[in-house]
C-alpha cells in the first residue's frame, strides 16, 4: 500500500505582494504630500463650494504616479561612470529637446503634478487630525450618551457583512498547507472567521458655537470668501469630531440676526458695520438659552474690522463679557495685504490680555488653515 506524504512548502510571499506594497507606499506619499500642502488645499474653491459628496481632485506638485519609465532619448549605456566622479557631479542630462535655444518656443514639459482623488471625509481626516475644542469642560448636563462600535473578538460563525476577509484567507491557506499546497483555494465553512463587537457608551460635554460673520457692505468678495472658508471647515470639524455640539449662525451689519446655515453661507448683505449688535445677540442667547453651567461656549467672529469708530468701546466691553462666559473667544480679521492698515477692531482688541481671547489676521487664502490650527490645534500652535 503506497504511503502518501505531504509537505509544507515555504514560498516568498513578498514577491506576490509587490504590487500592493508599491500601491500602499504611493498612497502614503500622497497623504504626506497632501499634508504638506494643506494650506493651499484647504482654501480651494472647488472644495468650499462642493456639496460634500463629490470626489475632490487635488493637484499635488512633484509627485508622480507610480509607473514604468522608458528611455525616450534612447541613450546608450546603463548608467555606468568612468570612476572619477564625485558626490554632487551631474552625470548626465536629458537628450535634445525644445526650449534649449533662446527666443524659440519650448517643447519641454513643465513641473509635473499628480491629481489625487480624495473624498471630503478623507481630506477632513487629515485636516482635523490634531484638532480639538480647547478648554472643553464637563458640564452639569454633559450627559448625552453616544454609542460607538468596538470590534473585540473573532468567531467561526456570524453574518457575512462581518466576515473578516484577511483571517479567512489566512485560515484557508493554513488548512491547504497542511494538505501539501500552501495557497488560497476551495474556501470551506471551517475557514470562515467573523468579527464580533461591543457597544461602547460614552458621555459627551455639551458645547455651543456662536458663529458670527460681518456681512456689511465693506466685506468684499475676498473677505466674504475667507470668512466662509473658515466657517466651512469649522462646521465640518465640529460635526466630524463632536456629536453633541450646537452651532448658531449669526449674520450682522448694523443689526444682527440668527440665520439658517444655508443663509449664512449663501446670502449677501450690505450696509454699515456695528459689531456690537452681534455681541449683544450672542450674550442674549447665552443668558436665555445656553446656561454657562450646562454648556461649553465658543463665540467666533470674522470681520474686515471696519467697524463704526463710536462702536469700538462698546465692543470691547461686550467682548470682555463674552470672554467671562466662554471657554474661548476667537476673532479673525480679514485684510488684503495690499490695503493700508487703518484703525480696526483688531487694533482695539490688541489691548485685551486674556488667555481665552485668540485673535488672528488673515491676509491670504493660505492663512485659513493656520487660523484653524490657531483656534483648534491640540498642540496649541
Amino acid at each position: 500500500m503506497p504511503v502518501h506524504r505531504s509537505s509544507i512548502t515555504k514560498h516568498d510571499w513578498t514577491l506576490h505582494r509587490k504590487g500592493p506594497m508599491d500601491q500602499e507606499r504611493h498612497k502614503k506619499r500622497i497623504k504626506e504630500a497632501v499634508k504638506e500642502n494643506l494650506a493651499d488645499i484647504v482654501s480651494e474653491e472647488n472644495i468650499i463650494f462642493s456639496d460634500g459628496k463629490k470626489i475632490i481632485k487635488v493637484p499635488i506638485k512633484s509627485l508622480d504616479e507610480y509607473k514604468f519609465r522608458f528611455d525616450t532619448d534612447k541613450q546608450k549605456g546603463v548608467g555606468q561612470g568612468q570612476g572619477k566622479s564625485n558626490v554632487g557631479d551631474v552625470i548626465g542630462q536629458a537628450g535634445p529637446g525644445g526650449g534649449s535655444d533662446p527666443g524659440k518656443a519650448g517643447t519641454e514639459p513643465g513641473v509635473d503634478y499628480y491629481i489625487a482623488d480624495l473624498s471630503l471625509d478623507e481630506l477632513a481626516d487629515m485636516v482635523f487630525e490634531d484638532f480639538e475644542l480647547p478648554r472643553l469642560e464637563e458640564k452639569r448636563l454633559a450627559e448625552v450618551e453616544t454609542e460607538t462600535v468596538r470590534f473585540t473578538d473573532i468567531r467561526k460563525t456570524g453574518i457575512l457583512p462581518n466576515l473578516d476577509k484577511k483571517r479567512t484567507i489566512r485560515e484557508n491557506i493554513k488548512r491547504n498547507a497542511i494538505m501539501g499546497e500552501a495557497r488560497f483555494k476551495d474556501v470551506q465553512s471551517k475557514d470562515l472567521r467573523f468579527k464580533t463587537w461591543d457597544i461602547d457608551v460614552r458621555r459627551e460635554s455639551n458645547a455651543v458655537i456662536l458663529a458670527m460673520m460681518d456681512t456689511s457692505g465693506s466685506m468684499g468678495e475676498f473677505e466674504k470668501y475667507i470668512a466662509k472658508s473658515f466657517y466651512f471647515w469649522m462646521v465640518k470639524f465640529l460635526r466630524t469630531k463632536y456629536q453633541n455640539t450646537e452651532i448658531v449662525f449669526i449674520a450682522h451689519h448694523t443689526e444682527a440676526k440668527v440665520v439658517t446655515e444655508e443663509e449664512f453661507f449663501t446670502k449677501g448683505e450690505s450696509g454699515g458695520t456695528r459689531a456690537s449688535s452681534a455681541y449683544r445677540l450672542a450674550l442674549h442667547l447665552i443668558d436665555t438659552k445656553y446656561n454657562t453651567q450646562d454648556w461649553n461656549i465658543y463665540p467666533f467672529h470674522f470681520s474686515d474690522g471696519d467697524n463704526q469708530y463710536s462702536d469700538n468701546d462698546l465692543c470691547i466691553q461686550l467682548v470682555r463679557d463674552l470672554i467671562g462666559k466662554s471657554n474661548l473667544f476667537g476673532y479673525g480679521e480679514i485684510k488684503q495685504s495690499s490695503w493700508p492698515y487703518t484703525s480696526t477692531l483688531m487694533s482695539v482688541y490688541s489691548g485685551l490680555i486674556d488667555e481665552k481671547f485668540v485673535g488672528v489676521v488673515i491676509e491670504d487664502k493660505k492663512d485659513v488653515y493656520p487660523a484653524l490650527k490657531r483656534f483648534f490645534s491640540r498642540k496649541g500652535e
